[in-house]
């Protein structure tokens, strides 16, 4: 078992491992074509933030895409294949034409560019109109009863409606009705996580003189702080995280440049460990001199891998020429983030509490390991508007998080139920 870059490689045929015992195994076997071009062997164990190397990620985000190995994209722009919806609306309605599109669409998430655009998604971009005047109502009423933070931007830089989704289903499902019914839309997230996937969003308003954010990756691995990322196992970083959700983005205005579309980096999302890389100053300095951009048009949309190093851009409009950049963003996730049964976990930590508080101070080891069994351990889903993130963090407490502060700190019973009571109630779905 070698250590490569931080982290332990198994080996592909255990010649590696052969090797460095002092054994000779022999020439090579060939390999067959079939196996030419195949990813290299998932890695076993655990990356490390100092074992990421740059090089290695620079010699990855300068690949060039070859347009002519993609049947449907109408052009390649900037190393990001753009498709013309309103010239495959005869594909996605043939099944057998559809199964391929969508087959070169996951290549692109995949191994390609990692990103994509959809040029004329919504061809009757009425439903936007329609939905950008319910999206302003609401940031009018937030703006009024002081809601709406953004906790991922400096504050007042951004109008944010944290589940824009069902704030749109509620206030106007006749909206939502025609807002969702989009072909495109449903056949790249079916693509990408399968049948069964389940739809959020937020819609973020970045107005002129917005900074950019500073580059990373996305939910789930892309949220947690680097300590709490190394935690997961090589394998979750590179086949479970970003085949777990979609991310992407639907243009209510027209975005040019100027006005701050998304910064991306082709190709990133290929280096195995760049959940642990992107904090890295020398990795935000490459990728800030290496992104690219490309302007939207009302009713556009963009897709990529959430292993993208993406940011958003600055809006350096201003004057008559100001645009204010409405963008809503989706995040479609897998079915399979679910467990078999329902557990009612609240409950359970309450029935559990006095009995590990009895035998804390004596066995904290084996406290943890049942807080584990019992609560709650990520922080999503969650309601974003009231289950704000503590500071320096990107995720709200968990449940286990807060099991064990009242049992380190020594808490009753009664204040113990009464904060689990409270923070259940702040994870609760937006009420109208």
């Amino acid at each position: 078992m070698a250590i490569v870059n931080g982290y332990f490689m198994a080996p592909t045929d255990g010649r590696r491992t052969a090797a460095e015992a002092g054994l000779d195994l022999g020439p090579p076997l060939k390999k067959s074509s079939r196996e030419e071009g195949r990813q290299p062997a998932v890695p076993i164990g655990w990356y490390t933030e100092e074992g990421c190397d740059l090089e290695e990620f620079k010699a990855l985000t300068s690949r060039k895409i070859d347009a002519g190995t993609l049947k449907f994209a109408c052009k390649v722009e900037k190393n990001i294949p753009v498709y013309d919806c309103s010239q495959l609306l005869a594909t996605l309605d043939d099944p057998e034409s559809k199964r391929a599109l969508q087959a070169e669409w996951i290549w692109v998430f995949m191994s390609g560019p990692g990103v994509l655009v959809f040029q004329n998604a919504y061809t009757d971009t009425s439903a936007i109109d329609e939905a950008t005047k319910v999206f302003d109502e609401i940031i009018a009423e937030q703006r009024q009863h002081g809601g709406g933070g953004d906790h991922f931007a400096k504050s007042g830089a951004n109008d944010r409606i944290w589940n824009s989704l069902q704030k749109l289903c509620l206030k106007a499902p006749d909206v939502f009705a025609r807002y969702w019914s989009n072909h495109f839309v449903d056949a790249v997230n079916e693509a990408w996580l399968g049948p069964g996937y389940q739809m959020t969003a937020q819609l973020n308003v970045i107005r002129p003189g917005g900074q950019p954010q500073a580059p990373h990756r996305d939910y789930h691995l892309g949220f947690q702080a680097v300590k709490d990322a190394g935690r997961w196992p090589a394998h979750a970083h590179i086949n479970l995280s970003p085949q777990l959700t979609l991310q992407g983005g639907v243009a209510h205005v027209d975005v040019p440049i100027e006005s701050g579309p998304t910064y991306l980096l082709p190709f990133s999302q290929l280096y195995p460990p760049g959940y642990m890389a992107w904090r890295r100053p020398d990795f935000k300095e490459h990728f800030m001199s290496n992104y690219v951009q490309l302007p939207l048009k009302k009713g556009d949309c963009l897709y990529f891998n959430p292993a993208l190093f993406h940011a958003g851009g600055e809006n350096t409009t201003s004057g008559d020429s100001s645009v204010h950049r409405m963008v809503n963003l989706t995040q479609a996730s897998s079915a399979f983030g679910r467990t078999m049964e329902s557990i009612d976990r609240v409950r359970m930590s309450k029935a559990l509490f006095p009995a590990l508080s009895k035998t804390f101070a004596t066995n904290p080891c084996g406290a943890r390991y049942a807080v584990k069994a019992c609560a709650e351990g990520y922080s999503f889903p969650s309601n974003m508007d009231l289950d704000v993130p503590e500071a320096g963090n990107m995720c709200p407490l968990t449940q286990q998080g807060l099991f064990l502060r009242a049992l380190e700190e020594g808490w009753t019973s009664e204040a113990f139920n009464a904060a689990i009571d409270a923070q259940e109630a702040r994870r609760q779905a937006y009420q109208a």
